[in-house]
């Protein structure tokens, strides 16, 4: 009988132990989850961000990386699409950003030259230095005097390499822009077929127009709704667009045919009325502008009214403007060192010096 106490009181023992046991396991496995919920499941998911996030982001395509990162922060709209092609300057749908335009060095002059009383010329002159090299050699510029294709080019322009030219008078259009075709001159730095690198010194290049039945070749919008804007019709704006193209391989020789294009250097001239009270220069693609200057000095003509000029940007940071209205002599170079999307620029703005008695005219308001 002794025995059996003795037994049970060692069974009783051992369970007591087990219990004891499996107690103490069981609360070290909750400690163990108390704490991988509120410190190391945080740190292991940050971890593994760290380490396997930018090899994510680098195997998808820069427009998926934008279209969940802004869904995300704005919520799912269809202008999310505006946001996306003018931060990535394009629609960024191959892969390292292949499909898009930046330029990572710009700079931009502008001279403003009377021609008589009532018009001058804008001599302009821009450099571009792009982040990856530019496979695309065509070029295309758009001529336009509507505020609503000015508004919208950017956006609806799938090409890699274009300029916008806007002319505010109507009735001036067609004269500007036939006086621009001949002081066109374009020059390139670029790679060969072989990858060699060659300069294609800046000259005269032949411009095509193109007929207005392949505009929408051009320009989304003549093919489909562009956000809000509905579809439009090439011939609504036969008298206020032109469009103009070049292939940059006539700058080279054939034995270095174009590959891709490094950079970019564009000067022009057009015909502009001096009441309109402004000029602008407008980024096409997003740009990392070094300076932009402004010799406006030339406006004045013997007997017409003394200028004063205001430089205004519309960019991310304002401090390249001028104090308040200054005289042409005191605009030198404006340090920008800032990038420029599509829709950001910097403007030119003059009116009559008020003590000026030749001035009797008013600027037109912008």
């Amino acid at each position: 009988m002794a025995a059996v106490r003795a037994g049970v009181a060692t069974v009783g023992v051992a369970l007591a132990a087990l219990a004891a046991a499996f107690l103490a396991v069981a609360l070290a496995v909750a400690l163990l989850l108390v704490a991988y919920r509120r410190v190391l499941r945080r740190h292991l998911i940050d971890e593994l961000l760290r380490l396997s996030g930018p090899s994510i982001v680098q195997a998808l395509s820069p427009h998926q990386v934008m279209t969940t990162f802004l869904s995300e922060i704005y919520g799912v709209q269809d202008a999310n699409h505006d946001v996306l092609v003018g931060v990535l300057g394009g629609e960024g749908v191959q892969q390292h950003g292949a499909d898009l335009t930046i330029s990572t060095h710009t700079t931009v002059d502008y001279e403003l030259c009377a021609v008589d009383h009532g018009t001058y010329e804008l001599i302009s002159r821009v450099t571009y230095s792009f982040k990856e090299n530019v496979t695309n050699h065509r070029f295309v510029i758009f001529a336009m005097c509507d505020p609503l294709l000015r508004d919208s080019i950017t956006l609806a322009c799938r090409l890699p390499l274009f300029e916008s030219w806007f002319v505010a008078d109507r009735s001036l259009f067609d004269q500007s822009v036939d006086a621009m075709l001949p002081s066109v001159h374009i020059g390139i730095r670029y790679t060969d077929l072989d990858g060699n690198r060659h300069v294609g010194a800046e000259g005269k290049i032949e411009l095509t127009e193109v007929s207005y039945r392949d505009w929408p070749e051009y320009l989304t919008f003549f093919r489909e709704p562009l956000g809000t804007m509905p579809r439009q019709n090439p011939a609504h704006f036969m008298g206020t667009l032109r469009i103009f193209e070049c292939d940059l391989g006539e700058l080279t020789d054939a034995d270095h045919a174009v590959g891709s294009v490094e950079s970019l250097s564009l000067r022009s001239t057009t015909l502009q009325r001096v009441d309109d009270g402004f000029c602008f220069w407008q980024a096409p693609y997003p740009c990392y502008v070094e300076r932009i200057s402004f010799d406006p000095a030339p406006l004045a003509v013997n007997g017409g009214p003394s200028w004063l000029f205001r430089v205004v940007p519309f960019t991310f940071r304002a401090s390249i403007a001028t104090a308040g209205w200054t005289p042409a002599e005191q605009l030198n170079h404006l340090a920008v060192r800032s990038w420029l999307l599509p829709g950001h620029g910097v403007a030119l703005l003059w009116k009559p010096a008020a003590h000026d008695p030749s001035s009797s005219r008013e600027i037109r308001n912008l």
